[in-house]
């Protein structure tokens, strides 16, 4: 297959397109700032939504069948004690623009700039990587970031029912607490062990993404809660 990854630079985004890669899918990553290795890559600013679609719609190979859209940022202060949603000013106000205009507004335009393309293809998907931030019950403050998350459920279910003729699979996966310290040159046990318990190494997301892509064009998985073991919330 020929995979897209928007959000592919560093962290999960860049463990996917290793795992991807060695597992021999062809791997075309969209990021702000390129890796120096990254040719063929795409570069574009998500928190300009409108320009950003336009160089990924324009700048994606006809042969792209799948899109893993994996973009998220978050208040500056979130998951600390410091976070606080009534902070006034224009800082924090254009931090909250930036982030529904990355997050929401991005994936929209960007995700309906890729659908011609996709499906011109037998067997289009799309895996969006969301968080248990946006699940209901979640126990998480962060009044931007987990909307942004509800919203990416929203998109997914929107497309699946739009384009349920056309064969889209649309997989949402609510991903917890990540190690994204660790990529997958370090050694799984290894990477499982920071956080004791409280974060997900990138290499469970990655096999799991795997796994999507193998199966048989007559199902789809519609979403996956991938919570640490020890997050109390789930």
């Amino acid at each position: 297959m020929t995979v897209v990854i928007v959000g592919a630079s560093s962290g999960l985004g860049r463990a996917l397109a290793t795992g991807l890669a060695r597992a021999g899918h062809e791997v075309i990553g969209v990021a702000r700032t390129l890796p120096p290795e990254s040719r063929g890559w795409i570069a574009a600013d998500l928190s300009k939504p409108a320009e950003a679609a336009a160089l990924i719609g324009a700048g994606v190979p006809e042969s792209v069948d799948t899109v893993i859209w994996n973009v998220g940022v978050w208040e500056a202060a979130a998951f600390s004690p410091e976070y606080d949603f009534a902070a006034a000013g224009a800082a924090a106000t254009a931090e909250i623009e930036t982030l529904v205009a990355t997050n929401v507004t991005a994936a929209i335009l960007g995700l309906r700039a890729l659908l011609p393309t996709l499906t011109a293809h037998a067997r289009p998907r799309v895996i969006l990587t969301g968080s248990t931030s946006g699940l209901r019950g979640s126990g998480r403050p962060e009044v931007a970031f987990g909307a942004s998350k509800h919203a990416l459920t929203g998109i997914a279910e929107a497309l699946r029912e739009g384009y349920r003729g056309d064969g889209l699979a649309v997989t949402t996966l609510q991903l917890g607490n990540l190690n994204t310290e660790d990529g997958l040159e370090v050694p799984e046990r290894e990477a499982a062990a920071r956080g004791a318990g409280t974060l997900i190494p990138v290499h469970d997301v990655v096999r799991i993404v795997v796994a999507l892509l193998e199966l048989s064009p007559a199902s789809f998985v519609r979403e996956i809660t991938l919570p640490a073991l020890l997050d109390e919330r789930f």
